[in-house]
Parts: structure tokens; C-alpha cells; sequence
């Protein structure tokens, strides 16, 4: 997936590059999952977010694992302690086993591909082994071009992800539309010219995509 596999032109208009991030944009409520999860495990149900955004040791280790540097075997031992929950063994794939993917989101990216825009993911890493989410959630399959944090030693929002994205897409940024649900993530982009769309609401994100690019999700 390092270069795009098809050749197929994109309808006319000014872009050619489709790029998605992965939570928030392609998964559906992740919130309500994590919160589900942390009362299974007898947690405040506010456990995982409070942690995983609050605790400095904890944000620590996300930044390592979303850079490579650390991996998720690893997170997960050293953060179910501070989280309170006594088994460390796949910490990240059980309190995301219930996400599921954003049935509109994925199907606008599969009009986007079939209509011949380049489809890329540009995702913060939260680890491949012994969770894969994108496996989990069925994505892989959507795009020309795969660029994840860990992979790469670098992460959203430095503008070398978003350089090296364009790179492998053969495109410039004036061609390329990139969707985040991070208002932190998308002034980079922009920089680069990169038209940028916050994802909010899936119904609304969808809408405005297919207004953009001229193709039409059609739900499953």
C-alpha cells in the first residue's frame, strides 16, 4: 500500500486525493464503547478517557506507542496498573473489541476509490500487535496508500507525516482533501494546501465529503 494501485481518472474538479484519519472519522462512537468497557471491568466508566487523556505518564506512553517507540504489549503492561485493572494482556484490543466501523465513512470511501481518487489513511498509531483496530474494523482494504505513525517514527500533528502522505500519494497538496476529527491536526495540511474537512457528526462529515469530491455514499 505504499503507492496507489490504480490508474482510473477521478471525475473533473480541482482534487484527486482522498486522506482519512481512522478514529473518529472511520469508527463509529468509540466514547460509549470505552465507557461500557471500563464499568465491565468495574472502573468508572470515565476511566479510560480520563486516564489515557489526563495522567502525564499515561500520555507519555501514548506518545511512544503512536511514534514506535514503545510497543502495545508494552503500553498495555505498563498502563492497566495506573488504569486500575489487574490484567495487562491485550489492554488495547479489549476495551476496543466493541468499536465498529462508520458504515457511511467507509462506504463514501469506497465511492471516492471507485470513482479514481487516490484513498489514503493518515492515523496515529495505538499499536498493530497484538490489536490491529484497522484489521478490526475492516479498513485496510480502503486505501491506495496506508501511512500510521509507528511505522513512520513520526505522528499527527508534525507536517513531515502530512509531506511524506502526499509523497506516496503522487500528489500535491492543492489536489487532496484530508478529513480529521482533531482541530489540532488539520493546520498542517492546510499549509501544505491541503483543502481540510473536521469530521463532527458522520451524517454531516459524509455530506460535506460527497459535496467536495462529487460521489455519492451509498450506506450498506
Amino acid at each position: 500500500m505504499d503507492q496507489p494501485s490504480h490508474t482510473s481518472t477521478p471525475p473533473d474538479g480541482p482534487y484527486r486525493g482522498l486522506i482519512f484519519d481512522f478514529v473518529g472519522v472511520l469508527t463509529a462512537d468509540a466514547l460509549a464503547v470505552h465507557r461500557q468497557w471500563c464499568v465491565s471491568e468495574g472502573l468508572d466508566e470515565q476511566a479510560w478517557r480520563r486516564t489515557l487523556n489526563t495522567d502525564p505518564v499515561v500520555r507519555g506512553l501514548y506518545a511512544d506507542l503512536e511514534r514506535g517507540t514503545l510497543t502495545q504489549q508494552e503500553w498495555n503492561r505498563r498502563t492497566a496498573p495506573i488504569l486500575g485493572v489487574a490484567d495487562h494482556v491485550n489492554l488495547m484490543g479489549r476495551a476496543w473489541a466493541g468499536v465498529r466501523p462508520a458504515g457511511g465513512m467507509v462506504e463514501l470511501a469506497r465511492a471516492a476509490r471507485a470513482a479514481g481518487y487516490t484513498v489514503a489513511l493518515l492515523s496515529n498509531s495505538f499499536g498493530l500487535d497484538p490489536y490491529d483496530p484497522y484489521e478490526a474494523c475492516g479498513v485496510w482494504e480502503l486505501f491506495d496508500v496506508a501511512v500510521v505513525s509507528e511505522r513512520e517514527g513520526i505522528a499527527k500533528p508534525d507536517p513531515a507525516i502530512y509531506r511524506l502522505t502526499l509523497e506516496r500519494m503522487g500528489l500535491r497538496g492543492e489536489e487532496c482533501v484530508f478529513v480529521d476529527d482533531h482541530p489540532v491536526n488539520l493546520p498542517p495540511a492546510q499549509a501544505l494546501g491541503i483543502t481540510t474537512v473536521l469530521a463532527t457528526d458522520e451524517t454531516s462529515t459524509v455530506a460535506r465529503l460527497e459535496a467536495l469530491l462529487g460521489v455519492c455514499a451509498v450506506p450498506a
